[in-house]
């Protein structure tokens, strides 16, 4: 792990002592610098589950990822820097209020005096660690509030939408490892079942919102207020992709996976 690398990246220049304080600096950054996407999927490009793969793709070709491929490096920096990191498994919320297999979400597990979760992967989700057993829910730097629930030995990620609190995805705090998420990294890379076969993505957290190009639609939204504009060819998706998200594709990609 070339941490001097991974923190340029991510372009953090402060503390890295194992401390909450840390940890919450650490994943903001992340999220803003680093974008949730599927754009190899879309393209054909096997993604590999091994650390040196996932840091040549985020860190030194300054690509995104989706899960598996974020939260696991980041476990990986974490660790270097000296916390103490587990990796849990979740299952994702449909709408009809059902949830899906196991390890088809990828979350970490930080431990420091209390336990806090941590998750730069899900796409729009936290931006702060949310602590893992806490009286109440944590604001987010946009007014969002999230909490963790126990249930029947499980926990809930719990996110308020209007009044009420609805939980986004089902975990655990069995400890995992990276091989374990391989079958289900794999199901969304090739089923056409997976949302991740039937449209691409591409998004980063903003300080004060989000910015996502999703399928053929540029969504700007800050300070709760949503702008939506058409991506109407190549150039533009070209574009867009380098000015919000600082993604060059090879001169040969072929477009046309994505606007076609």
């Amino acid at each position: 792990m070339d941490v001097e690398a991974y923190l340029r990246r991510i372009e953090y220049a402060g503390p890295l002592d194992p401390s909450a304080a840390t940890l919450r600096n650490l994943h903001r950054q992340h999220l803003f610098t680093v974008p949730f996407e599927n754009l190899d999927i879309a393209l054909g490009v096997p993604i590999v589950l091994e650390p040196k793969a996932l840091f040549d793709k985020i860190v030194t070709r300054k690509r995104g990822g989706f899960c598996y491929e974020l939260n696991s490096l980041f476990h990986e920096l974490l660790t270097s820097l000296g916390f103490r990191v587990e990796m849990l498994s979740a299952r994702v919320r449909s709408e009809d209020g059902s949830f899906s297999s196991e390890f088809d979400h990828m979350l970490l597990k930080v431990s420091l005096e209390e336990a806090w979760i941590a998750d730069v992967g899900f796409g729009d989700s936290f931006v702060d660690p949310v602590r893992l057993r806490s009286e109440g829910p944590a604001t987010m730097h946009d007014e969002l509030r999230f909490a963790v629930e126990e249930r029947n030995g499980a926990h809930d990620l719990m996110r308020r939408i209007d009044d009420a609190m609805v939980p986004l995805y089902r975990f655990t705090e069995v400890p995992r490892q990276l091989n374990d998420f391989a079958a289900m990294c794999r199901f969304h890379q090739t089923s056409p079942e997976s949302h991740f076969t039937q449209n691409h993505i591409c998004a980063r957290a903003l300080p004060d919102g989000r910015i996502t190009v999703s399928g053929r639609r540029l969504i700007v939204t800050r300070k709760g207020e949503r702008r939506e504009s058409v991506i109407k060819n190549e150039d533009e998706l070209r574009n867009c992709l380098s000015q919000h998200f600082g993604i060059e594709l090879a001169e040969d990609t072929d477009w046309s996976r994505f606007t076609g």
